[in-house]
């Protein structure tokens, strides 16, 4: 009998430890459960205090939030999101392949992540991110848009191409699709249809430097010098920069007016002067005039021969102008 009520009372306490087990198991629960809601309110705080622009406040919030509950993915993807608006990139980057180490499913993740590679210049990354992103949500414009971009980058046009049409497809309305599908055009020796890319851009958004420059350069591969005259007469009214002079002297040169050209190049060479091209086109142009002159023009040839020279000396792997030197040197 006295060993029965032994092992009785061994029952009792055997019974009283699980009912403490499971009280610490509920317990835990709770404590989870209170964590993450605690969590969530962080960063709840955190939008509001980043729509007021307090951006260190909010990331001091999404970091409490983390803190918390270190699962909760979408204080990583926030988090994320305003170190890269803060310029901060890599503490971005780790934010979000935290958040995409998570939940793998998550558009926000891989495209934020995604967009932080990209900005890195890590192309291949970053294609392979917005290639995991487009998975999950292949409808996404900012995403086909992006993508398009890197490829383009990467000099993979033909890839960029259906990411590129797909992101006009979503947005006809956005000047930049328009003016990315042109530039993929272009790299593929599609000029006119670039020429009209640029000029549905040009009728969705401001004229700005790239946009002209772009379309500049396709109407000169199809040989609308004049065109391209005009253009470039724009966007030095806007932005005047060597290239663009540049590509000013090359029209005028194609159309036959060789002082114009010259005075380009002139204005090309005086913003820069190791823009080689423009060297070039200055030197081809004094040639041409001292050729013009039956050859008595000596300064003309001595200056042109100078210039090309000057070229040279930036970039020695430029066969033609070496026979250009050599035979008027």
């Amino acid at each position: 009998m006295r060993r029965r009520r032994s092992m009785a009372g061994a029952g009792l306490a055997a019974a009283v430890a699980l009912g403490a087990l499971a009280g610490c198991t509920m317990s835990s629960a709770a404590q989870a459960r209170e964590a993450d809601l605690r969590a969530r309110e962080h960063v709840a705080t955190a939008a509001r205090l980043s729509d007021e622009g307090l951006l260190d406040e909010a990331i001091a919030e999404l970091q409490l939030a983390i803190q918390a509950n270190p699962e909760l993915t979408t204080a990583h993807v926030n988090l994320g999101e305003l170190y890269r608006v803060q310029g901060d990139f890599p503490s971005a980057e780790r934010s979000y392949r935290e958040a995409v180490r998570l939940e793998p499913r998550s558009f926000d993740a891989q495209y934020g992540h995604g967009l932080v590679l990209h900005l890195m210049g890590r192309l291949a990354d970053a294609v392979a991110a917005y290639l995991r992103a487009l998975a999950i949500d292949g409808e996404d414009f900012n995403a086909n848009l992006n993508l398009a971009t890197a490829y383009l980058q990467e000099g993979r046009a033909r890839q960029a191409l259906p990411y590129a049409e797909k992101a006009v497809a979503l947005n006809p309305e956005s000047g930049p699709a328009r003016v990315n599908l042109g530039a993929v055009y272009a790299t593929l020796g599609d000029h006119e249809r670039a020429i009209r890319a640029y000029q549905a851009a040009a009728e969705l958004m401001d004229l700005t430097p790239p946009l002209l420059l772009n379309l500049a350069n396709s109407l000169g591969q199809t040989g609308r010098y004049q065109e391209m005259v005009n253009t470039l007469g724009q966007l030095l009214r806007v932005e005047p920069s060597a290239e663009a002079y540049e590509r000013l002297g090359f029209a005028y040169f194609r159309l036959n007016r060789i002082e114009d050209a010259a005075a380009a190049f002139r204005n090309a060479v005086a913003m820069d002067d190791r823009h080689y091209p423009a060297l070039n086109g200055l030197g081809v142009c004094l040639l041409n005039r001292f050729l013009l002159s039956d050859r008595t023009d000596a300064e003309a040839r001595r200056e042109g021969v100078d210039a090309l020279r000057r070229s040279l000396r930036i970039n020695r792997d430029q066969p033609r102008i070496v026979d250009l030197v050599s035979r008027y040197g």
